[in-house]
């Protein structure tokens, strides 16, 4: 499906002594909590007619020695994640001579299918996602690839470590390549350069130990420094070949939709004078996670063959904690700056209610609210307490991956906004990936991958589900 061209390390630029010292970041709590989670797998297609050799001489020097300029910013990226015997928790670590690990690759296959929105079977993505190097003593950061399909366009693959930088890093620094393979200004503006203090976020109670305990636990870890397996990821479920991934999308007329639904569903509960009642938390986000959830939850129902029936299932995702904070985080921090809120309850009973949508948007209006009303290290150390629980338990936790805050389809390095872009890495999490509509309309684009003979009703639902029936 790929045939690899070329395996290198790309190192950061020599044009500033920055790069011949060593650099490391300590680990945070906003850190800790995914240090074994499963690297997050990003592909962004991108249309370029170009020939094979002018690719190969033109484009990919010129994607190379960007790249190069970018990690002079970042060089965290090209370092490791380690723990040293001195330090009292793993850190982030770039020595010189490190570099990002690069693989080159062409493939012939059908470019139009593996970058389009037709529903296609889930491993054709696989060939094009790089792996991170894990060996007994630390982690990449970060991997990459570029595979060029000869006169149609090329796809750059990002492997990021999660326990290394969060969704709205890894788009500052994807921005940031781009940034400087389409200028010729040596310079990166302010909101894409790093910020890596990381005394700016507050631990007194030691709850980065705490997530690192949790991890400990769960994979029957006693004496961690002297595991040869501490760096090895929590196992998820594998990619079967009857696995497919599907596209979706709500506009902002559907989401509109949805909103109206919730609504009335909770207007016609609320007791007649009872004007004060505030209703439930509306965003795009609320919404779109709610009507996702509701289908799911229909179509593992309706699936008579899914062993995984009678498994509890719950949600979960994770909220940007840059503007919560007290100081708030400057927006272009580097590494991780979210929580992760979990729901600890059995959601299949919401099936059981008169509107299902609405009593789902309740329940994630309320774990909405904690962002408000709990301290943020309180419920940090409340998620602890819960993941341990539900992830010993085996129970299904459907989470989401990306935001469409991010702004994926804004990452340009010269040729166009991406083609598409896809979250490979939610195929083995239980997981759907969210990004911003690349039309730019305000609506939302969804990814979910799921058994074939799934995908045909959760597509089914998906639109029946946006369905109003006005009763007379």
């Amino acid at each position: 499906m790929a045939t690899v061209l070329e395996k290198t390390l790309v190192f950061p630029s020599t044009v500033s002594s920055d790069s011949l010292t060593d650099f490391s970041l300590p680990l945070t709590f906003c850190d800790t909590l995914w240090f074994k989670f499963p690297p997050v797998e990003r592909l962004f297609f991108y249309s370029l007619p170009q020939p094979k050799p002018t690719f190969l001489i033109s484009t990919l020097p010129k994607l190379k020695h960007s790249l190069s300029l970018t990690l002079l910013h970042f060089l965290p990226l090209a370092g490791n994640l380690t723990w040293p015997p001195v330090s009292p928790k793993p850190i982030i670590l770039y020595t010189p001579n490190d570099g990002v690990p690069l693989t080159v690759a062409a493939s012939d296959a059908d470019f139009d299918l593996i970058s389009g929105d037709q529903v296609r079977q889930a491993l054709l993505l696989h060939p094009f996602v790089p792996k991170l190097n894990i060996t007994e003593t630390g982690a990449s950061a970060i991997a990459l690839q570029i595979t060029l399909f000869p006169d149609r366009g090329f796809c750059i693959g990002a492997s990021c470590h999660h326990a290394v930088l969060d969704g709205k890093s890894t788009t500052m620094f994807m921005k940031s390549w781009a940034h400087f393979c389409r200028s010729e200004t040596p310079v990166l503006p302010p909101e894409l350069t790093p910020f890596y203090d990381r005394s700016v976020i507050k631990d007194p109670n030691g709850v980065d130990m705490s997530y690192l305990n949790m991890w400990f636990e769960l994979t029957g870890t006693s004496n961690p420094k002297d595991d040869p397996n501490l760096f090895q990821f929590f196992p998820f479920q594998d990619v079967s070949s009857d696995s497919v991934r599907g596209s979706f999308e709500l506009t902002r007329a559907d989401i509109a939709k949805l909103r109206e639904k919730v609504l009335s569903t909770w207007e016609k509960r609320q007791p007649t004078g009872s004007g004060s009642a505030k209703p439930p938390l509306l965003t795009s986000f609320v919404l779109t996670l709610s009507h996702m959830l509701v289908c799911v939850l229909k179509t593992r129902e309706e699936d008579k063959d899914d062993q995984e029936i009678k498994r509890k299932i719950t949600f979960g995702f994770t909220a940007d904690l840059r503007s919560r904070l007290r100081p708030s985080v400057p927006e272009n921090y580097f590494g991780n700056c979210v929580v992760s809120l979990v729901d600890s309850e059995d959601k299949r009973g919401v099936l059981k209610e008169e509107e299902p949508l609405a009593a789902m948007a309740g329940k994630v209006g309320e774990l909405m609210k904690e962002l408000v009303e709990k301290d943020v290290l309180e419920s940090a150390t409340e998620t602890q307490r819960k993941l341990s629980t539900l992830l010993s338990e085996g129970t299904v936790i459907v989470g989401v991956a990306g935001s469409p805050r991010l702004g994926v389809y804004g990452v340009d390095f010269g040729w166009g906004q991406p083609k598409k872009v896809e979250v490979v890495s939610i195929d083995g999490t239980e997981a759907f990936s969210m990004a911003e509509s690349r039309d730019g309309s305000g609506g939302i684009e969804i990814g979910i991958v799921l058994k074939k003979r799934q995908m045909d009703v959760f597509s089914s639902l998906f639109l029946t589900g946006l369905q109003i029936h006005h009763h007379v």
